[in-house]
């Protein structure tokens, strides 16, 4: 150990001698530093990560390491030193390892360099370390593969510029290997294993913060390798060929062979082990969430996970297959014999690919395929089947990845979030498959359905209303083996368990007048009691066995849980374009991402009622509503379910000239302040914003030109997680959400003193509020944010979320069903009189305590023209919007396991925001501290050398190696 850290010593005393070491660190350095700032544009990028650093690390280290070692073993053999050093008694892995171990204190002395850089970053965002560790632990086992290499090279050569050259040229063919540039011009199978074989495809792998045994021993092995070479070669240099010397090269080369051999085999037997790995990113984001194990321990049927994977696809996404690969076997693993995965390539089995296309509808995506002097399309299969059961759902190419411009014009292709595309497409198809008998057996005590009649008072009209629901009630007793019962109860009865007082105070529920004059009134209501949860069940419209048997069973599923649930979406009338005559204003893309975890329906509130299936109300921007829609709103939350509304009190408008924000009528701000929430009249700006265009009108030369400017927008309010209720699962791990002009929301502490609230979202403490609906900027006047500051700034609240129990509206008031349809206008022709309708249904004067509201003062921050316009300016931000409202009604319906699963990997990491002054101080403050740590580090170690005496290189030692008496 003296003699290799006496070398060691020797060459650091080499390398700081002269200004060569600092100079090539130094030019490493900067580089990188280039890359960072500019080739891959940190500030454009807007987030707190390290990885356009390591992104061209296995490059830059290529140049650093070739340089550090081209004088290694070529200075000795041009000198003539190594003759010296080979007749030392001293073995030759030690003069090897000594010389590698003084090539990785520069590269670790290096990479030391950049973790200012590193700090700096991580104090203007939430930096996640796990990547940066993994990072740089990489950055040294590739560089220890490239030294290795390099000491072999320069063993070979006397010339210091041929070793550079041949190790450059090394080091990129090991890196070339695994990249796109050859595995796009090879099929999948053969594609993999060139990426086992590359350097930059390993290295990629340990980048993103997962830690694989299979890498460590790859990079271990590159490096065992060529340091066997090394040494081999230099002690083949002092070997004579006469027959006395035969036996000991005989000796020496079938040792380096079979340590070449065993480090070739390792590799080769650890490539089909997936299980050996560390995941050190903050949230463990490539390991299987505790949601997920859940889920797959829960299956009763065998799951089929089938990915359709071209053996011949597309360079950009052949590298993705090996990951689509590794993840369905972890979910194989962890479905412990219920989860087969399989992967295919349907080009190669003519049975597969006629039933990939029959039975499942998977065809091939043509995609284009650019090369150097043509261009060709070519026909991929990226698509992953989920089967349980009888039901089935597939995963798309399109639904699988997402692609990122850069700015270098070029694009990067990742995966989308696959457990969560999995974990989602696993939970629809169980979903589906489960039988009302399954819902049953799932229940940890019987349901109970109690029929509330008074048959006495029943209109006559009503009178076999009860027979229906209990043959219904008996049918569904008879198939859930023990897991339901039902009892009919007469309140007027003496003794009845339930009685007129207890259903009014305690459920809220009235009786309904049976006549005009209040002389008699009745009860016909059913109350579901589900895990300790009491809930009134309502048919759809009338009282039929397949309305009654409907409206029973989706009570009792959304109580279980398991099942696609119903989200019902209320959306004003589109606005249409005057010239195109399309709509302007709409919220497609909103359903299209609820839509792929549940059931989206479009309700209509004008009958007073909500679908009984629907689990959550979703109200987009409430306007126009009449005292039915409103009633129908009511009673919903009252019988416990979730509504959620977004809307402020204006709604913008886009047409020529730009945005317009025009004021809402006739919304629900009046029921909401009933349950204690006001959305109040004003809109809030806050000087922590985003950027979006503008138009803006300058004079030149008494001629106004209109101009679209990018500019931080006040009305635009960027809320990070700072003000954000961290506490609560719907933001607890947003990134971030833009909410797009909205209104701030109070909340009555007295009214609801006796719920639960959560102010979800809030601005920053500089926000300030507004009543002008001016959205246009004037720099002129304003030249600081293009808007006058108004009143006092505050942090206002944006979003809340309350639960608990709710007094309706309605209480004590008649009920707007009650109320006579407006008379028509006289006819010429007599009209027959309507048959009068009996209402079935008497108002809920109080809601249990599961009932949820959330209040979002804008709508706006998920209208299909907003998002668009955010889409352009800054990329991918913009989806933080669509995953909090899904957050919302994961939430609502009680579903946290998928809301666990999105949440992974959605810390924020976005920057806080800088000016551009502060931008330059904090680059050029990045390279200030490179100079001056390299010259300090040089002044040191002059100073400490001066200081020294001349060590002696290695031990002398008066005894020989048998490799010196064979010389």
């Amino acid at each position: 150990m003296k003699t290799i850290l006496a070398t060691a010593r020797k060459e650091w005393n080499n390398y700081f001698s002269s200004p060569q070491a600092l100079i090539f660190i130094g030019v490493f350095l900067v580089a990188s530093l280039f890359v960072f700032f500019w080739v891959e544009t940190f500030f454009a990028r807007g987030l707190a990560e390290m990885r356009p650093l390591f992104r061209w690390m296995p490059v830059l280290l290529i140049f650093l390491v070739a340089a550090l070692t081209m004088r290694q073993w070529s200075e000795e053999q041009r000198s003539g030193a190594l003759e010296i050093l080979l007749t030392l008694p001293v073995p030759t892995w030690h003069l090897v390892l000594g010389k590698f171990l003084a090539v990785m204190g520069l590269v670790a002395l290096a990479l030391a360099l950049t973790l200012p850089l590193t700090v700096s970053v991580s104090l203007l965002g939430n930096l996640d370390w796990g990547p940066v560790i993994g990072g740089y632990l990489a950055a040294l086992l590739l560089a220890a593969a490239y030294a290795a290499i390099g000491l072999f090279v320069s063993s070979r050569t006397d010339n210091q510029i041929v070793a550079l050259i041949l190790t450059a040229i090394i080091g990129g063919a090991f890196y070339l290997i695994g990249s796109p540039v050859l595995t796009g011009f090879v099929g999948t199978s053969a594609a993999e294993f060139l990426r086992l074989l590359g350097t930059g495809s390993r290295f990629e792998s340990i980048e993103r913060g997962v830690i694989d045994l299979r890498d460590l021993v790859y990079y271990a092995a590159l490096a065992g390798l060529f340091l066997t070479l090394n040494a081999w070669s230099l002690d083949r240099k002092r070997w004579s060929f006469g027959a006395q010397t035969a036996s000991y090269r005989r000796a020496a080369n079938l040792t380096s062979a079979l340590i070449a051999l065993n480090l070739v085999v390792v590799n080769v037997w650890m490539a089909p082990l997936q299980v050996l790995r560390a995941d050190l990113t903050a949230q463990r984001e490539f390991s299987l969430s505790p949601a997920t194990l859940r889920l797959l321990n829960e299956l009763q049927e065998p799951l089929l996970l089938r990915a359709y994977i071209s053996e011949k696809t597309h360079p950009l996404l052949a590298p993705l297959a090996p990951r689509v690969r590794d993840l369905l076997r972890e979910y194989q693993i962890a479905g412990r014999g219920k989860v087969t995965a399989q992967v295919v390539d349907p080009a190669t089995d003519p049975e597969i690919e006629a039933e990939a296309s029959r039975v499942y509808g998977i065809q091939p995506t043509p995609l284009q395929v650019a090369g150097r002097y043509e261009a060709s399309i070519i026909n991929t299969y990226f698509d992953i089947l989920v089967r349980y059961g009888d039901q089935n759902t597939t995963l798309s190419f399109r639904d699988l990845i997402e692609i990122e411009q850069r700015r270098d014009g070029t694009i990067d292709v990742r995966l989308r979030n696959l457990e969560y595309d999995l974990t989602r497409a696993i939970k629809r198809v169980t979903s589906g498959f489960r039988t009302v008998e399954a819902v049953f057996a799932s229940l940890q005590s019987p349901a109970r359905l109690d029929i509330i009649v008074t048959r006495q008072a029943l209109p006559e009209a009503l009178k076999d209303v009860p027979e229906v629901i209990e043959k219904v009630a008996k049918e569904l007793q008879q198939k859930s083996g023990g897991k339901f019962e039902y009892r009919v109860i007469d309140p007027d009865q003496p003794n009845a368990p339930i009685t007129r007082k207890i259903l009014v105070e305690q459920f809220g529920l009235r009786p309904i007048l049976a006549d005009p004059f209040g002389t008699q009134s009745f009860y016909l209501n059913m109350l579901l009691q589900v895990n300790d949860k009491t809930q009134a069940v309502y048919p759809e419209r009338e009282f039929t066995e397949s309305s009654v048997r409907a409206a029973i069973e989706s009570a009792i599923k959304r109580n279980v849980g398991g099942f696609l649930n119903v989200v019902g979406l209320w959306t004003p009338a589109p606005e249409m374009d005057m010239f195109s005559n399309r709509p302007i204003n709409n919220w497609n893309v909103v359903r299209e991402q609820l839509g792929r975890e549940y059931t989206v329906r479009s309700v209509d509130l004008s009958s007073g009622q909500v679908p009984p299936d629907v689990s959550t109300l979703i109200l987009l921007n409430p306007s126009n509503l009449d005292d039915k829609a409103r009633y129908a709103v009511d009673q919903f939350l009252m019988r416990g379910g979730s509504v959620i509304v977004a809307g402020g009190n204006y709604a913008v408008q886009f047409g020529f000239g730009g945005m317009n924000l025009m004021p809402l009528s006739n919304g629900i701000g009046e029921l909401l302040a009933h349950y204690g929430i006001t959305v109040e009249q004003k809109l809030v700006m806050d000087p922590r914003n985003t950027l979006f265009p503008v138009e803006v009108s300058r004079n030149v030369g008494g001629a106004f030109i209109r101009d679209f400017l990018l500019i931080s927008y006040p009305f635009f309010v960027n809320v990070l997680p700072d003000s954000m209720d961290r506490q609560n699962p719907i933001v607890s791990q947003l990134p971030e959400a833009i909410m797009s002009f909205a209104s701030p929301v109070v909340v009555d502490e007295q009214k609801n003193a006796n719920r639960k609230v959560s102010v979800l979202l809030r601005s920053s403490p500089n926000a300030w509020l507004t009543t002008n609906t001016n959205t246009q900027p004037n720099f002129n006047q304003y030249p600081e944010l293009g808007f006058p500051v108004e009143g006092e700034r505050a942090a206002y609240p944006l979003a809340v979320a309350v639960q608990g129990v709710f007094e309706s509206f309605y209480k004590g008031k008649p009920s707007p069903l009650d109320q006579p349809a407006p008379t028509p206008a006289p006819e010429s022709t007599p009209q027959p009189t309507p048959t009068p309708q009996i209402r079935t249904a008497g108002t809920i004067e109080q809601s249990p305590d599961t009932a949820r509201l959330v209040v979002i003062g804008s709508a706006d921050f998920l209208n299909d023209a907003v998002l668009n316009i955010l889409a352009g300016f800054i990329g991918e931000r913009y989806l933080s919007n669509l995953q909090f409202i899904q957050n919302v009604v994961d939430w609502s319906v009680e579903d946290l396991a998928l809301l666990e699963i999105r949440s992974r990997g959605t810390v924020s990491r976005a920057l806080r925001p800088l000016s551009e002054n502060d931008r330059r101080l904090f680059e050029f403050a990045n390279y200030a501290v490179v100079v001056v740590a390299l010259f300090a580090i040089g002044v040191i170690w002059r100073l400490r050398q001066q200081a020294e005496p001349v060590m002696q290189l290695v031990p002398v030692s008066t005894t020989r190696s048998p490799a010196n008496r064979a010389a």
